[in-house]
């Protein structure tokens, strides 16, 4: 999906200022082993979910000990499927015929227990954006009364089976409630701004029961940090950087692993905000586009140039064009900051036509910073804070949209890292600045006028 933009994201109502990023390849995890049981037959389990990798199994939670198995996950097929006391003959499982592949969608979850329910069909139920999930894959309840085992005293994963499965994505708002079973309205809300919008409520103030929790992910040094009071989750392999502001009241620009020309050498990592690429694959270089289409306003972000080996060549495109969608590559409709290690220089390039050269090559870790003012046409590079090169004009996008992309070309072998920012960092930033609606989080100042790829800005400056 591209997201295009709108004014009908207003900025009202309950903000989610954070949320974790999990990196799959760094086998990241939230765990605890609760003191004692809780009610094993009532609960409700709520998170807000943001994938970047599909067609993997993925568990979102579960409990898993000796003869215990019971999870929330997706399966390759990228459909949910809720396990209830699973490794029993009692078991219930619910798994949805939808398909959940939209990388650059926040989701609302919500499986809700009541095997006390008289009514078979009611003791599991899930909810997707606030509407009662009725298509299932597979449908089948337990007996009633029956206990199954999340909340019991054993090992609870939050994105992983424990040692495997990892989540690949951004999860905020993490909150389950014991010996309740609650409807999707105690976490969130359609109002008269959105009414076709689910968008989160503040939760604080349920009551979590025993073994209930709640993660906010608001304290860097402490993500596993349970905000109702309980112990706290342990953290793995989950460091301060992945801290996100990318949430379900403020979705940043990501890079889209579901667009673009993209070979076999190209992986996307980092919530979809890192790219390595080791060359062309078959003849297509690859042709990496960012999740936000842009038709309106003024839109800064930043690049950090990992790595590059020598001879190879990469780019920063801006591709303008007729339609809406942006896989129909053409040279003719981009501008490109094309970076590479050789002799002469990096370069800049407007519709196939160099208009600079011999720009000083650069370094690994160097930060390049683009200015896209798509009213007046005009883009404008840096480099490590200062400008890099002329500004280029004559862009005319009226009635066209502008689409972001990563290029790369040089051969098999020729590796190249990027890191995207567009306003919320999946690396480190050693000074910090926002725009002028204090969104966003870069190395460099931001010039004025210009916005953070978001969809707060978004809404209130179109795009």
């Amino acid at each position: 999906m591209i997201i295009l933009g709108t004014n009908s994201i207003k900025d009202t109502g309950y903000n989610v200022a954070n949320s974790v990023r999990y990196n799959d390849g760094d086998s990241p995890k939230l765990n605890i082993d609760f003191s004692s049981d809780g009610t094993l037959n009532k609960w409700t389990f709520s998170m807000w979910f943001k994938r970047s990798t599909l067609g993997t199994a993925q568990r979102l939670f579960c409990v898993i000990d000796s003869g215990m198995d019971d999870y929330i996950k997706f399966g390759t097929d990228d459909q949910i499927e809720w396990g209830f006391d699973h490794e029993d003959s009692n078991r219930g499982i619910l798994k949805t015929n939808r398909k959940f592949r939209d990388v650059s969608a926040w989701y609302h979850l919500v499986c809700r227990l009541d095997t006390t329910d008289s009514t078979a069909g009611d003791r599991m139920r899930m909810y997707i954006n606030g509407v009662e999930e009725t298509s299932f894959a597979t449908d089948t309840n337990p007996p009633q009364n029956e206990t199954g085992d999340i909340g019991r005293d054993n090992n609870h994963y939050i994105g992983t089976s424990g040692s495997s499965q990892y989540f690949d994505g951004y999860m905020a708002e993490v909150c389950m409630i014991n010996n309740q079973s609650l409807a999707p309205t105690s976490f969130g809300e359609f109002d008269s701004d959105t009414p076709s919008v689910f968008k989160p409520i503040d939760v604080s103030g349920l009551t979590a029961g025993t073994n209930g929790f709640y993660l906010d992910f608001e304290d860097s040094g402490n993500l596993g940090n349970d905000a109702f009071g309980g112990t706290d989750w342990t953290e793995t392999n989950l460091a301060a950087t992945d801290q996100s502001t990318d949430t379900c009241t403020n979705n940043f620009c990501t890079l889209n692993p579901l667009g673009g020309k993209r070979g076999n050498n190209t992986t996307f990592s980092e919530g979809n905000l890192k790219s390595v690429d080791t060359g062309s694959t078959n003849g297509v270089d690859p042709n990496l586009h960012a999740t936000f289409g842009l038709t309106a306003g003024s839109w800064y972000f930043e690049m950090k140039a990992e790595a590059i080996t020598a001879g190879r060549m990469a780019s920063i495109a801006l591709l303008v064009q007729d339609g809406q969608g942006p896989d129909d590559y053409a040279d003719a409709r981009t501008v490109n900051l094309y970076y590479e290690k050789n002799s002469s220089g990096n370069k800049i390039r407007k519709f196939s036509s160099d208009v600079e050269t011999g720009l000083a090559d650069n370094a690994a870790d160097d930060i390049f910073g683009v200015a896209l003012d798509i009213d007046n046409g005009t883009v404008q590079f840096y480099k490590n804070g200062s400008t890099y090169g002329s500004q280029v004009t004559g862009l005319s996008s009226s009635g066209k949209t502008t689409f972001i992309s990563m290029l790369g070309e040089g051969g098999s072998g020729r590796a190249a890292t990027c890191n995207l920012n567009f306003g919320s960092p999946a690396f480190a930033i050693s000074s910090g600045n926002a725009d002028g609606n204090g969104y966003g989080n870069f190395e460099y100042a931001v010039p004025s006028g210009f916005l953070a790829l978001c969809t707060k800005n978004l809404g209130s400056d179109g795009g």
